[in-house]
This record gives structure tokens, sequence and C-alpha cells, in this order.
């Protein structure tokens, strides 16, 4: 099976998430002009809830599988890398089952006393099949990544997008007219199909490169797998924990928001509009950049797991410091454009400017979530999920605080909530570096943080200047502005050597071993 070292195989991840962002910008649009802002504040209503039951029904095996496979690699055991995803297998797929049926128990009292709006149970009820198949997909996931082969699980992401982003079209369109929870529904259902197409692929590509025969001697491996089992839940339940928080604080997001903005004295359905504006159209900008920093995550878990089987104490200093480097960089970019021209992004994209104050009051702050991709990957890698866990929850804890106490408040209303959203975001990643220094040691160097400041100071700059320059009044004017803007930031890159020639020539190196494709 072809590996890719770290940065091919995040040049990989990051192409295919390119693809699919772009793809599913596309979907949102859609979505958003078909449902409108109360029926994609529905959709994002159920969501969490669906997040939730993901992470149950996996129990953060994905992210271990990763790194005891990357282990069982290096030391060419083939023998532990069938027990790793035959236990995991089995785990997923007895969760996702009664985690269906649990769904399926609780949707009725989630939707109309939990979110306040009986519509949401058509949306959650539709969502239910992808539970199974996403645990199995997540299994599959897990395992080409421990063996650095991040090509099935990317082309995977694309596909899934593709044939989502068609029976959007077709399932959304011929539903509304029912009613937007009827509408929603019917994106939950595109949400499934494609789930399974791209399972489906995986299931192919895993047939096609496997090394290893699952159904030879089955029982004897589950027999014999308890030290395997141990190894996997060492990472495995702190990840789940942490993920659990993370999951649970998606949940109760909506729940918080909805029950907070009635206190307020704001109606169901206004409180569900505001809702769909911060979720729907702020969030999907705010996330752009994450399909950068996710892949370095992907692909920072088993680079940093072989490095540290082989005690390269000094490679993995350095990865943490390049993933955080190039986190940066990407999202500094996006932070810029999106302070200083979130209206005709907005306009251009949803018809609505609705969310251009999230946008400039949250983009500044979530440039600490870009960066928080990389070190949570980090200290999941290095054995320190729990530390995460706990990170995670006090950062929540802080979130929801901070959320409830301005959300109730008139003044504030649903801005309390993004103002909540942005603490909790920043808290979380300084703890993170509080732990990797409190670990091994881990701090970003003075220079690179003055860097950070220039490179953002001069982006903005040039972004000022280029809007003097070039005045706009519509999309089309704005483009090459947008444009000049990128050239101008790519200069910096360079200058401050946020990308540097070694890079560049690692790009270029195969692995030993690797063979031409």
């Amino acid at each position: 099976m072809t590996k890719q070292n770290f940065l091919k195989g995040t040049i990989i991840l990051i192409v295919a998430g390119m693809i699919t962002r772009f793809l599913g910008f596309i979907n949102r649009i859609v979505v958003a002009r078909l449902m409108g802002e109360e029926g994609i504040g529905l959709y994002n209503m159920a969501l969490p809830t669906l997040f939730l039951m993901y992470t149950i029904s996996q129990i953060g095996l994905p992210i271990a599988i990763a790194k005891r496979v990357a282990e069982a690699d290096a030391k060419k055991d083939k023998r532990k890398i069938k027990q790793i995803l035959l236990i995991s297998l089995t785990i997923t797929i007895s969760l996702s089952m009664i985690s269906t049926v649990v769904m399926f128990l609780i949707s009725p009292y989630i939707a109309h006393y939990l979110l306040t709006d009986q519509r949401v149970y058509y949306p959650l009820l539709a969502i239910i099949p992808i539970i199974p198949i996403s645990a199995i997909s997540s299994v599959l996931r897990g395992y080409f990544q421990g063996k650095q082969n991040m090509k099935p699980q990317s082309f995977a992401q694309v596909l899934e997008q593709i044939v989502r982003i068609g029976c959007i079209i077709a399932l959304v369109s011929w539903l509304a007219p029912f009613g937007i929870e009827w509408a929603a529904s019917g994106a939950m259902v595109a949400v499934i199909i494609g789930e399974t197409v791209s399972l489906l692929f995986m299931i192919n590509m895993f047939r096609i490169k496997k090394q290893i025969k699952l159904r030879s001697q089955l029982f004897d491996y589950l027999r014999t797998g308890k030290e395997t089992l141990q190894q996997l839940f060492s990472i495995a339940i702190p990840s789940t924990a942490s993920r659990l928080v993370g999951s649970v604080s998606n949940f109760l997001e909506p729940i918080l928001v909805s029950q907070s903005l009635a206190l307020a004295g704001f109606k169901t359905a206004v409180a569900t509009k505001q809702y769909g504006i911060l979720t729907g159209y702020a969030f999907p900008l705010l996330f752009l950049p994450t399909f950068i920093t996710h892949s370095l995550a992907v692909a920072l878990v088993p680079n940093i797991s072989e490095a540290e089987a082989h005690n390269h104490h000094q490679l993995i200093q350095y990865r943490i410091h390049q993933a955080i480097r190039l986190s940066f960089a990407s999202g500094a970019i996006a932070t810029v454009i999106l302070s200083l021209f979130s209206e005709p992004i907005l306009d251009a994209m949803y018809g609505s400017t609705s969310a251009s104050r999230f946008l400039e009051l949250m983009a500044p702050c979530y440039l600490f979530m870009y960066i928080q991709f990389p070190l949570n990957a980090t200290l999941q890698a290095l054995d320190l999920a729990k530390q995460a866990m706990w990170n995670s929850i006090i950062a929540t804890m802080i979130k929801f605080i901070i959320l409830i106490a301005l959300t109730t408040s008139p003044s504030f209303g649903i801005y309390g909530a993004a103002i909540g959203m942005c603490v909790g975001v920043i808290i979380g990643t300084i703890l993170h570096l509080i732990t990797l220094y409190r670990s091994i040691q881990f701090r970003i160097p003075m220079l690179m943080i003055g860097k950070m400041i220039v490179l953002l100071g001069l982006t903005y700059w040039a972004g000022i200047l280029l809007s003097k320059i070039f005045p706009f009044t519509n999309f089309i004017q704005f483009l090459p502005v947008l444009l000049l803007l990128c050239i101008c930031y790519v200069l910096f890159l360079f200058s401050l050597q946020f990308i540097n020639k070694d890079e560049l020539r690692q790009l270029r190196k195969k692995r030993p071993g690797q063979k031409s494709n």
C-alpha cells in the first residue's frame, strides 16, 4: 500500500478538502436558497444530536486505530493490524445499533421539550440510518490514516459531496412544497445517501489494497485480542470523553441558545431564524480554513505516532511547529477577508448580509480554532487524550456560562451566544498549549509569534489599501481585489518564511521503498 510522507499526505487531504469544501458551499447555497433561514435553523438544530450519536457509537476509535495501526505498521506486524480492525469493527457496529434504537426513542422528546420546535422531529428521524454507516466508515478511515495512505478517504470525501449535492437538489426541491420540516428531512436523507456511497467506495479500496483477510480465523483473533482491546481503549476512552464533551456541547448549544433567547423575550420562530443565520450563514465561512487545519491534524496523528515509536523527539517538536505555522498561515488570510469583506461575500453566497456582524466579531477569535486542530491531534498522538478532555471540559463550561449570561439579556441576544463561542475557542487553544509545554516542553517561539502578528497586520493593511484603490459595488468588481490580496498574501508568506524551500523539496521526495504511482 502506497504511503505518503507528512507533507504529501497533508497536501492530498488539503486538495480533497478544498474540493469538498467548495462542493459543500454549493450544497449550503442550494439548501439556503431552497429552505430559507428558518429551514436552515431546523436543519442545524437536528445535526448536533446526530453528532452526539456519532461520538457514542465510535467511542474515539478512529484516532486510536490510526495511532495503533501506525505503530504496528512501523514494526511490520500484520497480525496486530488485523486484530485492531476486527475488534474495532465489532465494537463500533454493536454500539451504532444501540445508538440507532436510542435515537429513535428519544427524538420526540428532544424535538418537543429540548429544542422547543416540534418540526425538528422529522429531520431527527430522517437522519437515524446514518449512524451505523458512519461507524463502519470511521474504522476504515482510521485504518487508511494509520497506513499513512490518505488517498482513499480523500477520494471518498469528494465522491460523497458530489452525490449529496445531487440528492439535496432533487429531494429538497421535491419536499419543500410540503413544509420546511420536510425539506430539512430531505436534506438529511441526502446526507445518508452520500455517506453510503462513500462507505462503498472505501470498502472497495480496502478490498483492492488489503494485505490481510478479515474473515480468516475471525473468532480466534477476537478471543485473543484482550491486549489489543486495552491498547485501543487506552486512547479511545479519553478521546471519546474529549469528543463527547464537544458533541454534548454541540447538542446543548441550540437548546441553551433557544431557551436563553426565550428568556430574553424572543419568540420561537425568531430564535430559530437567528440561530439559523449564525450557524447556517456565518459558521460555514468561519470554518472554511479548517479543511487545511483538519488535514494537517489527520496527517499529524500517524506521523507523530511513528516518530514516537522510534523515539524521534526532535521530529515531534518540528512537526508540531510546522503544523501550527501552516495552520495559522491558512487561517490568517480567511480572517482578514471575512473581517473586511463580509457583506459582499454573504450577499453573493446567500443573497443576504444578515450574518455580517457575526463574521466581523468572530473571525479574529477563530484564528485560535485553526491552531487548535493540530494541537488536539498532537495530544491524542502523544497519549495525552485525558488532558485534552479536561481542557475541552473547562473551555466548554466557560463558554456556556458566558453564553447563558449574555444571551438571556435582550441587549445582547444572539450576539451573546457568539461571544461565548469565541471565548470557548480561545480558552481551549491556550489550555492545549499549556498542556504541551508541561508534557514535552513545547512552546511557540517568540519569533514565530512576532511573524504571525506581522503577517496578519500586513494582510489587513493590504486589504484596506486595495479596497480604496479599487472600490467595488458588487461581487464581480470585488473579485480582482480578492485576487490581488491573495497574491500579496502569498508574497508575505514566503517573505516571512511561513513556507520555506525545504518544505517544497519534501513534496518532491519519495519515502524509502515507495514506488511511483
